[in-house]
């Protein structure tokens, strides 16, 4: 198995500490989680041939999660 290519990623504080929480309800690490999250749009899009969001470049408002 050809070894992980490393990248260098920047993220806004507040898409970091949603990413960090999920991550910890799913028993995983932040990187695991942002390569989980990656991994499923891709499927998503070789599936669909869509992207999972029809307004991806739009920045997320993170003012209307709810944790319920």
């Amino acid at each position: 198995m050809a070894p992980k290519k490393q990248i260098p990623l920047r993220l806004s504080e507040k898409l970091y500490n949603e990413i960090s929480a999920w991550a910890e309800d799913d028993f995983r690490s932040v990187n695991g989680q942002i390569e989980y999250i990656l991994t499923e749009c891709v499927k998503q899009r070789k599936k669909t041939g869509k992207y999972v969001s029809e307004e991806l470049d739009a920045p997320p408002d993170f003012s209307v999660t709810n944790f319920d």
